[in-house]
């Protein structure tokens, strides 16, 4: 349960101490927010994981906030809390969006128990999302990922008129290095690549993934070619030394571009052509290249 941070939300200051006392016994990080207004601008930081809810409260009551959090924050887990158990029931508050639900007065057992059972499954949700997202060999997100993120991503970038641009990279004689090393060296090889990817770009920013068989990419938010090219370069130079005999890596970059009449699939499936288009072109050229496609 470490890796949790808690939200407690309620008006009257005596119970906020009550459940402060509680989580640090339970060795749980926490803070503490006097209305539902309150907990929204907290909420903003992105630090909580649970949020625990009393109901009645002036400004902005605990039903409203569930709402708030569902529609905004729908991975955070939220157990709503009520003195006034005739007027708000289980049944009622679980169909409105909350995770689980106490009436006062309770104990310390009763909240750690359920608390225990939130955390295990946010952790079970989150883990079953990383399975989906992630390519089981080299552990950095799939083509799955890539469809379903860069339309988010390039809508963005539109909306607040900055540049993204996408950088394929497909390993040169994969093949060769396989029948000679083996398959399990092989397998290496794409961990070594996705690893040195990751460790190439910023940290929630712009991400990385595997595309298909040899081919990874990586999209950068916010960015210049030149910044693009350079990081090209780095990736090669640094994967030189990983000791892959008789290997390298090709490398083409396009950026998104946005056409009048056409669809947001379209612009990104041209996108990625360009793309293609110019890692074939580093193939072409010899492998060990870096292209970047002629568009504007």
């Amino acid at each position: 349960m470490a890796t949790e941070t808690i939200l407690i939300v309620d008006d009257d200051k005596n119970n906020r101490e009550l459940f402060c006392s509680y989580l640090e016994s339970f060795g749980l990080p926490h803070d503490t927010a006097d209305d539902g207004m309150a907990a929204v601008k907290k909420l903003e930081t992105g630090r909580f994981t649970i949020v625990l809810t009393d109901i009645v409260m002036p400004h902005m009551d605990g039903i409203a906030l569930l709402q708030h959090i569902r529609e905004h924050y729908p991975k955070i887990g939220v157990i709503v809390i009520t003195g006034h158990a005739d007027a708000y029931t289980y049944t009622n508050m679980i169909k409105a969006g909350a995770s689980d639900f106490i009436t006062k007065p309770f104990c310390a057992d009763e909240l750690e128990a359920k608390l225990n059972r939130l955390v295990r499954e946010l952790d079970l949700v989150r883990q079953l999302e990383a399975h989906a997202i992630n390519d089981p060999l080299t552990e950095i997100y799939n083509r799955r990922y890539f469809d379903t993120r860069i339309t988010a991503e390039v809508q963005r970038a539109d909306r607040q008129g900055y540049k993204v641009f996408l950088q394929m990279v497909d390993v040169d004689n994969l093949k060769n290095y396989n029948d000679e090393a083996g398959h399990q060296e092989g397998d290496k090889l794409l961990r070594s690549v996705g690893r040195l990817l990751v460790q190439s770009i910023r940290k929630d920013v712009d991400w990385a993934f595997r595309y298909g068989g040899d081919e990874f990419g990586i999209v950068f938010i916010q960015a210049e070619l030149h910044q693009i090219i350079r990081i090209a370069e780095r990736i090669q130079n640094e994967y030189n030394g990983d000791h892959f005999p008789n290997t390298g890596l090709s490398i083409g970059i396009a950026r998104f571009i946005r056409h009048a009449g056409a669809s947001w699939p379209d612009d990104i499936a041209d996108m990625v052509a360009r793309a293609d288009k110019a890692l074939y072109g580093a193939k072409k050229q010899g492998k060990r290249r870096i292209v970047a496609d002629e568009n504007p």
